[in-house]
């Protein structure tokens, strides 16, 4: 009888220890949420920001400002522009901008216990299009306009656009779920 009870004290604290390791382990409903919050808002903004980007992109193009500033990645007068370059230097301030906010959502949809592999790869495709981005944008530049460049800068742009707008759905997708689980728990 005496080694019953101990067995059963034992057992009782290995089963609150268990359960210790479990809620540690676990994530607090909380900080999921403002996670969420976070990576909805990130995603949004970024895929904002970004279409601002390819209407400015659009613009530069259709003026025919877009070597306006010969150099890269900056101007001949450096980080402050002449006025003769603020419509390509604000193009290339703004891609920068947005080209960090890409490789931030990625990282932070990466690092999501709640993400899905399928927004997982779409923020991997997003972040690689925006470094191919940056690169092509470079060589624009230097080949000085070169039609097939240009026209692939467009493409790639697309595809950036569309893997930031399946990354901010699905995002969008997570909230919606978390909503539906708090539902039927109660």
């Amino acid at each position: 009888m005496y080694s019953a009870s101990i067995h059963d004290r034992h057992a009782n604290s290995r089963i609150i220890y268990l359960e210790r390791i479990r809620r540690k382990k676990g994530t607090n409903p909380s900080r999921t949420k403002n996670i969420i919050m976070l990576l909805k808002t990130l995603s949004f903004s970024t895929l904002s920001v970004l279409f601002v980007l390819i209407f400015i992109g659009g613009y530069v193009s259709a003026s025919g400002v877009g070597l306006s500033c010969p150099d890269w990645p900056l101007c001949p007068a450096g980080l402050v522009p002449l006025e003769d370059f603020i419509i390509e230097y604000f193009h290339r301030t703004i891609a920068a901008i947005t080209g960090l906010m890409v490789i931030i959502t990625m990282i932070f949809t990466l690092k999501s216990k709640q993400a899905p592999n399928g927004m997982k790869i779409a923020s991997i495709i997003a972040g690689s299009a925006v470094i191919a981005q940056i690169t092509l944008g470079a060589f624009v530049i230097i080949e000085r306009l070169h039609a097939h460049l240009v026209t692939l800068h467009l493409g790639i742009g697309i595809i950036l656009f569309s893997m930031m707008v399946i990354v901010t759905l699905y995002s969008m997708k997570i909230q919606n779920n978390n909503k539906k689980e708090s539902i039927y728990q109660i």
